[in-house]
């Protein structure tokens, strides 16, 4: 998998409820399915789809330690939201500033 994160792809994963509560969970440590199967509303098999759905994304990584499948957060992915975040929002800001400035100068005599 890429280190490249579509942002667009993560914020559609991160849509999903029980996504946004497994990278919750995942936020304080890596963890088997079972363990956040037995912590959610769903059942092993959907947790794994739903592992699926954000590794593909690129915000959780899955590693194997012996025969432990552990998932954990990716770096990656949470940095990228983070960008696309800032750039819309520094978008937003620099409107604002010039919607100011140039209501500013239409009321200056």
């Amino acid at each position: 998998m890429s280190n490249i994160v579509d942002p667009h792809s993560a914020l559609d994963a991160l849509g999903d409820p029980t996504r946004r509560q497994i990278v919750e969970r995942l936020r304080h440590g890596p963890l088997p399915v079972g363990a956040l199967a037995a912590a959610l509303p769903v059942g092993r098999p959907a947790v794994s789809k739903h592992l699926r759905v954000l590794a593909d994304a690129g915000l959780v990584r899955h590693t194997a330690v012996g025969t432990r499948h552990l998932y954990s957060l990716a770096p990656a992915g949470p940095d990228a939201v983070r960008a696309w975040l800032a750039a819309q929002w520094g978008g937003v800001l620099e409107a604002f500033a010039d919607h100011v400035e140039h209501t500013e100068h239409r009321s200056q005599p």
